[in-house]
Formats: structure tokens, sequence, C-alpha cells
């Protein structure tokens, strides 16, 4: 079972802290166990007789043992929490590192809402249950076994009432809980129906409001929403209905208990404190049974999640670092080459493959341009370089080596690569920036952003460099978000530049602008642009004609002009469009 496996392995480094918990547990349920026995001796040895020394000095060992009793039971809930919370704690960061070490594989087999999904709510599901084992693991059956024991010291003549009430409790409590645990299956679902509606919702607000479908998709909103309450109210009548079904169990067992233990009472089969003892042992059995039951309750839903993180920790990234690469810089001969041989790459479970038999290669201070229809395999060719994921077949060679031999530190530090879709995080533009070289000067900060043509607009900002950006630069613009990303990258000056569409969110002053600042710091670097727009690619050097996943023409915008169709009708469809804005 997933959910012991992952118990047992996170769990190890804290074999010390849950011997102290079962030992502080021990202590603590024992004290309860003997404190009825003592209140009975009281009772019959002192009350009865009036013996006041025999009285005070059982009541002060009564006090002593609760005194322990509470000790022991905080110390153990002190410790149950330091550990649960130490193992959420490392079970977040296992999650996040493997994460971490996926490819865009791997991240988009899983999803990233799963993935968050897994490394937090689920997490904390199996905590919470291991917070409940550690609390009430050792508690409930010491309490459960040690009260039948005892209230079997006290008055065997009643024990044949644990035979019935126990088990009734088991039966009744089993009951209701197999009605819960499938409702509240139903709630999750219905949780994520009801999120994946309003996510919809909240982010295709302007499409819902520009086709006027705020009726229809309030009513799908509705339609989950009552969905959800239905589950919810179905689900709770069970659970309300636990708590009177458990009363009536105790009341009822305690009101035979007083009636026959009177009767042996009356007959002089059994004293009065015995029976007060045993009263109180049934109710700590069955108090036991209770605790035992909430906890066993949060298994099936700790086991469903503990199976969802299981399956991320036992993923393995399609992109594995090399055992014995190269990370000297100086085993490097070349400052940028890139070669890419025979590559081609399919994604799981396609049909065909995205890419097929591509090779060129790009030189320091040389700038490739890759441009192409839509779906071409653009995006995954520049991802290839980076080894957001590897080629199934083919090589990519950077400074003449294999990058599946290169240190992945050494190989990423070489490279300056600007998404298709620029991501900023949270934080300032400062912040920002410094992620492309965390030790960067004021001047440099600057400098790289006159470069990406941002300096106008940031200077403009309230705080300058230290203007909040909110997650993912949502409150910046797509093309000033994009010369930040741009700005990002150039500061790190690395000997080769991935542009991947780049500069589409750009207008064509700035796109000129850009791409003309941009010469003289890229003189000595690789370039490798892949866009949109002929007019930002038409003074590369090469430029490789992407179509279907092949490169079907290369050479200079002039050449391919003059000799390829396929580049002939992209410009031409681009001229009919700017003559028709």
């Amino acid at each position: 079972m997933n959910l012991l496996r992952l118990l047992r392995t996170h769990l190890a480094p804290y074999r010390t802290w849950l011997v102290a918990i079962v030992a502080l547990q021990f202590v603590s349920t024992a004290a309860m166990l003997y404190l009825p026995s003592l209140n009975a001796d009281i009772i019959d040895r002192g009350v009865a007789v009036g013996d006041t020394d025999e009285i005070v000095r059982l009541g002060v060992v009564m006090l002593a043992i609760s005194l322990a009793q509470i000790v022991c039971s905080v110390a153990a809930v002190a410790c149950s929490a330091r550990t649960a919370m130490s193992f959420g704690r490392d079970l977040r960061a296992a999650v996040f590192h493997r994460v971490g070490s996926f490819s865009n594989r791997e991240i988009g087999q899983f999803g990233t809402p799963s993935l968050i999904t897994r490394g937090t709510n689920d997490v904390q599901q199996v905590q919470m249950l291991t917070l409940m084992a550690c609390t009430l693991g050792a508690t409930v059956p010491i309490m459960m076994v040690g009260g039948i024991v005892m209230a079997m010291r006290e008055d065997l003549g009643l024990s044949w009432l644990l035979a019935i009430v126990v088990p009734a409790l088991f039966v009744s409590v089993g009951l209701v809980v197999s009605q819960m645990v499938p409702n509240f299956r139903l709630v999750q679902t219905r949780i994520d129906e009801v999120n994946r509606v309003l996510r919809e919702q909240i982010s295709g607000i302007r499409v819902v409001r520009a086709f006027v479908r705020e009726p229809y998709e309030t009513e799908r909103f509705a339609r989950a929403n009552d969905g959800l309450t239905e589950v919810s109210v179905r689900a709770g009548r069970w659970l309300a209905t636990m708590f009177p079904l458990v009363m009536l169990v105790v009341n009822v067992s305690s009101v035979a208990v007083i009636w026959y233990g009177g009767h042996r009472v009356n007959d002089g089969e059994m004293q009065v404190g015995a029976l007060t003892a045993f009263l109180s042992y049934l109710m700590q059995i069955l108090m036991s049974v209770m605790m035992g039951t909430f906890m066993l309750m949060m298994v099936p839903r700790s086991a469903v999640c503990a199976d969802r993180i299981t399956e991320v920790l036992a993923t393995r990234s399609s992109v594995v670092p090399p055992t014995d690469g190269v990370t000297d810089p100086a085993a490097l001969t070349g400052r940028g080459q890139l070669d890419l041989e025979g590559v081609s790459f399919t994604y799981p479970g396609a049909e065909s493959p995205v890419l097929s038999d591509v090779s060129f290669g790009a030189r320091p201070g040389q700038t490739v341009a890759i441009i192409g229809s839509t779906g071409s395999g653009k995006s995954t060719l520049v991802g290839l370089v980076p080894r957001l994921f590897d080629a199934t077949a083919g090589t990519v060679r950077v400074d003449g080596v294999d990058v599946r031999d290169l240190d992945p530190e050494l190989l990423w530090s070489r490279i300056g690569l600007v998404p298709q879709k620029a991501f900023l995080f949270s934080g300032t533009v400062r912040s920002n920036l410094l992620h492309g070289k965390p030790d960067a000067t004021e001047d440099e900060l600057w400098h790289a952003l006159e470069v990406a043509q941002a300096r106008d607009f940031v200077e403009q900002m309230p705080e300058g460099l230290d203007t909040p950006v909110s997650q993912g630069g949502t409150t910046v613009s797509g093309g000033q978000r994009q010369r930040l990303a741009i700005a990002r990258a150039l500061i790190r000056r690395p000997e080769i530049y991935l542009f991947d569409d780049s500069f589409s969110a750009l207008d064509l002053s700035t796109d000129a602008r850009l791409r003309a600042a941009l010469r003289p710091e890229t003189r000595d670097a690789t370039v490798v642009v892949v866009a949109q727009r002929v007019s930002t690619i038409r003074d590369a050097d090469l430029i490789l004609v992407l179509e279907d996943g092949r490169i079907v023409a290369r050479g200079t915008h002039e050449e391919l002009l003059a000799d390829d169709s396929t580049y002939q009708e992209i410009v031409a469809s681009q001229q009919l469009a700017e003559e028709a804005a």
C-alpha cells in the first residue's frame, strides 16, 4: 500500500521521536486507566468506613498521577505535532525537488494544476493522518485493551456487557462511515468541478462578456454548485447521525451498567466504588472506539492522496543528468558553437514526430532564424538546446559536446533563453532581472533595460527598478513583459541566445530599434531566433523554413525569396496583411 510505504520511508528519520511518543502515550494512558481504580478505592476504603486519612492519602496519589498524566499527554501531543509537521515538510520538499527535476514532458504529463495540488493539499491530507496516528495510534489500542482488562478486574459479572456494547458501537459507527466515505470522495470530485468552472469563467471573463454568455455561464456554475451542495448535504446528514448514534450506544450501555450493577451492589456481589470504576472503564473503551473510528475515517482519502504523491515521486525525468558529465568550462573549445545533426523528436503517445531529421549549425557571431507555420515545431526545436526535453533521435551539440554529456549547470550557464510566453516572477523589476545574473550591478541592469528598449517605461514606474511586479507579470503589458524577459537574458551575457518568438508583442518600430540595439551586444555570441514576422528575421545570416517538423528550405532572405515557394507564400501573406491593415 502506497500510504504505508510513504509513511515508512519518510518517517524513518524520526524513529526516536516515534519511540518517545509511544512511551509517553503508554504512561499517559496507563495513568488514565489507573485513576478510576483509585477512585473506587477512595469510595470503598475511605468514604464507606469514614477513614479521612485514607481518603487524603489516595487523593494525593490520584493528584500526582493526574499531574503525571497531564504532563505526559501534553508532551506526547507536542512530539506528535513536531513529528507530523516535520514529515509534511520533508514530503513537500521531496515532491518539490522531484518536480524540479522534471522535463517539459513530465510537466505536461501531470499538468501544472495537478502538480500544485499534489504538493500542497495531498501532502496536507497525509500529514493530518500522520498527526492523528501519532496522537492516537498508541492511545487507542492501549485504552481499549487496558480498559477491558481493568473493567474485568473490577467485576467479572458485568463483563458480558462489554461483549455486547463494544461490537454494537463498532457496527453502528462502521455503518455510518461506510456511507460517509464514498460521499466524501464524491464531494472532492464536485469541488474539483466547481473550481474548474470558476477558474474558466474568471480567466475567460472577457470572452464571456464579448459573446453575451453570462446567463449560460451562470447556469453552468449553478449546476456545478448545486451538485456540490447536494452531495455535501448528503454527507453531512450521515455525519450528523454519527454523534447521536454513538451517544445512544453510550447512554444505553451506561444505563445497563447502572441497572445490572445496582442489582449486584444490592446483592452484595459488588462494591459501589467498583461500579463507578466499571462505568468509567466502559466510557474509556467506548471513547477509544470512537477515536479509532475517526482516525480510520481519514485513511481512504489519505490513501488516495498518497497514491498521487507516490506517482510523482516514482516518476523519473526523461532528461537525465549525466553521471560523469563535463563540468569544466575549459573542456569546451568553442564559444557558443551549436550543431544539430539528424534531430528528431516525438511526444509520448503521438502518432507522428514533431521534428524529423533536422540538421543545421550556428557559429559565434552568426544569427540563425527559424520561421514556419503554427505547429511546425519551432519552439520544440529551440527547447532541445537547453534540454527542456531530449531529442528522441539525433544529436544536439554545444561547443562540440553532446548536451546529454554536459553538466546541466554548465549547459544552462552558456544559454540565455527568452521563452515564447514571457514569464515574470512575483517581486520587483530588479528581482526579475537578477534571475539572469544575481550579482549584476545597477549599471548592468539599466544597460540591459536600455538595450531591450525597456528603460523608458521602467524609469516612468513609481519606484523604478523596485516597482512591484505581480506573478506572471500581469501588471505590465505583453510587450513590456517581453522586453523585461529579453533584458533578463541580456544581463547574463551568454554564449548562445535563444529567442523563441520573443518579439511578437512588439510594434514594428520597437522591434526594429531592439534588433538594432541587440546587434552589437550579441556580436560575439550565437543567436537563434524563432519568429513569425519576416521583418524580424530578414537580416539573419541563415533562415530555416520549417514545415511539418522538417527543414524544407534554408538560405538568406534574398535567396529564399528568389527560390523557395513556402517562404514566398509567408512573405506574400504578411505583405497582404499589412496592406489590408
